[in-house]
């Protein structure tokens, strides 16, 4: 059981993931051509999703910079989330003994 505090946060990361996981899908949509970047909705759901994650992605990129045009930090961010949602969840369990 989590105090409310570690509970919203719990919450929050889990938020994120699937802002990380929409700002994946659109540039992946937005290289490929499938949406139209002139769209006035489309732009503004673009910068919202950068302005979101570009703070957290750009001190990961700087450690591992793309490679052949392959963006880990993505990946890097939803790894480091799971890792700190996991220990919320289960390291007061595992610290007391079970």
């Amino acid at each position: 059981m989590l105090n409310p505090i570690a509970f919203l946060i719990y919450q929050i990361l889990g938020f994120y993931t699937w802002i990380i996981v929409a700002s994946v899908i659109v540039s992946w949509l937005t290289a490929f051509n499938v949406i139209n970047e002139h769209n006035n909705f489309v732009r503004s759901l673009i910068r919202m999703l950068w302005a979101l994650t570009e703070p957290v992605f750009r001190p990961v990129r700087r450690i591992i910079p793309p490679m052949g045009g392959l963006d880990l930090s993505p990946l890097v961010v939803l790894f480091a989330i799971m890792g700190i949602r996991y220990t919320m969840l289960w390291g007061p369990v595992l610290a007391a003994g079970w």
